[in-house]
């Protein structure tokens, strides 16, 4: 039996490239890659919307975190940014390489992806996917089945391991057809109909564009903290982050390093704070000053906040005025 190897993010058009080829007796394995930016997923399930695409499709997969090699594509794509912060043609060029890798693996013939001709205006134009084909070392291997008749034939097809009659012709970006197929072949439960990548948010984007200006050699920890929080750049190398709820306090806490500096209220519930960089008292106490504006606290003429220099060198409470609402926005890095 002739196999296919899938790339599976678990959103609808990896999803229904699979279940193409699957309705031509095709053996198909798929491999899932992972990021921090990873966004096709929902809060419950984590970023385990691959294995949940896998699962109903009947197929193995194998997933594989590529976190830590793909900052070094965000940092220096060789064919640039999209619209915001996504090196979506570096991104694929990456992804691909690792899958041809695995293929020798498994025994796949050739590779299957969700691509839709010019539903991403980057990576899915016809000059872009020659680009990605040619430098991922995978010419006419890369069958692209919800757009295949409007592409010129791929070895699966030129040798008949693939019917290019059963393939389709789907192409922009609208999803009608897509969520039509779905119905069609009983798939109903998907988290993000065209995939989720965070670099593509505009609002994530601005904060990753302040990270790389005055942060460059940021890595993992730090952008796991872009994800939460309201961010505020107090100097070219001081940032602070404030929980905007439980969840995102415990989360900011998950992340703290040696020499991150803690604030939190002492009489009330409210946000946790983390400072991060070189810092001084003058800043520390416009911290606690703005840790007291995102608190019930905001109106009160004085708030008690904890200040804890990590690890746990020093701890002490600072009597802050709330910052008023005039200066906090200069400091903003976007809003929320």
């Amino acid at each position: 039996m002739i196999k296919a190897l899938a790339l599976l993010s678990g959103g609808l058009d990896s999803t229904l490239a699979i279940k193409v080829i699957l309705e031509q007796g095709i053996e198909v394995e798929a491999i899932n890659f992972v990021t921090v930016f990873c966004n096709c997923t929902t809060k419950k399930m984590g970023c385990s919307a691959g294995k949940q695409a896998a699962d109903t499709l009947g197929i193995k997969l194998k997933t594989v975190n590529t976190s830590r090699e793909f900052l070094e594509i965000v940092k220096y794509p060789k064919h640039g940014y999209g619209r915001n912060m996504n090196p979506c043609i570096d991104c694929r060029i990456f992804m691909l390489k690792k899958a041809k890798n695995y293929m020798g693996e498994t025994g796949a013939r050739f590779l299957i992806t969700g691509e839709v001709l010019g539903e991403r205006p980057m990576s899915q134009r016809r000059d872009a996917m020659r680009i990605i084909e040619r430098e991922s070392g995978l010419d006419g291997l890369i069958l692209r089945p919800l757009s295949a008749k409007l592409l010129l034939p791929t070895i699966p097809e030129k040798e008949g391991w693939v019917d290019r009659e059963k393939l389709l012709s789907i192409q922009g970006r609208s999803r009608k057809p897509q969520i039509e197929l779905a119905s069609h072949f009983g798939i109903n439960d998907y988290p993000c109909p065209a995939g989720g990548c965070l670099l593509t948010d505009p609002g994530f984007a601005q904060r990753m564009r302040d990270l790389m200006q005055y942060h460059p050699d940021f890595d993992l920890n730090d952008v796991h903290l872009l994800k939460t929080g309201r961010h505020l750049r107090l100097l070219p190398e001081l940032k602070a982050i404030v929980g905007r709820n439980e969840r995102e306090n415990e989360q900011i806490l998950t992340f703290t390093q040696d020499d991150d500096v803690i604030f939190r209220l002492i009489d009330l519930p409210g946000p946790i704070t983390l400072l991060r960089g070189k810092t001084n008292r003058e800043f520390e106490e416009l911290t606690a000053s703005i840790t007291a504006y995102y608190s019930k606290a905001r109106n009160d003429k004085k708030v008690r906040i904890s200040c804890r220099r990590l690890p746990v060198e020093r701890e002490e409470t600072l009597l802050v005025s709330p910052l008023p609402e005039g200066e906090l926005k200069k400091y903003q890095i976007n809003p929320g």
